[in-house]
């Protein structure tokens, strides 16, 4: 099998979300385009955490039971995202899917966002190799 890289297939426009942003708009990002969570940067596009469907579920539940205020995402964010390069291997990426929790991936240069890889792509890139050979 030949190398594929995961610049070939991630999705270079993510739905990054603003680490001030409120819940509820992160929320709506993640409804909205049908994504299991996304990336958190700061002003510069720096990645500074990720978000999932998981941790909002979570907040709106606490915040029905309690009636709390809403907080912004940098308080419920997870501040050590899991990321890969654009130059990390497809294979690697689904071998770590396979053996942990992550379902996505931020892909960075260096610490500014560069891109999003999800389930969804690494099936697409396996599936293309698949039929290569």
């Amino acid at each position: 099998m030949h190398s594929i890289l995961v610049k070939d297939y991630m999705d270079k426009n993510p739905h990054a979300i603003q680490q001030d942003a409120s819940v509820r708009d992160a929320i709506h990002t993640i409804v909205e385009h049908r994504i299991t969570g996304a990336p958190v940067v700061d002003n510069t596009n720096q990645l500074v955490g990720f978000i999932s469907e998981h941790d909002c579920i979570g907040k709106l539940l606490n915040d029905a039971f309690y009636r709390d205020e809403s907080v912004n995402v940098s308080h419920l964010m997870h501040a050590n995202a899991v990321t890969v390069t654009p130059d990390t291997s497809i294979l690697e990426v689904a071998e770590s899917m396979m053996k942990g929790p992550y379902k996505n991936y931020p892909v960075v240069e260096g610490k500014k966002l560069a891109g999003f890889i999800s389930r969804e792509h690494v099936l697409e890139a396996l599936l293309s190799v698949n039929q290569k050979d």
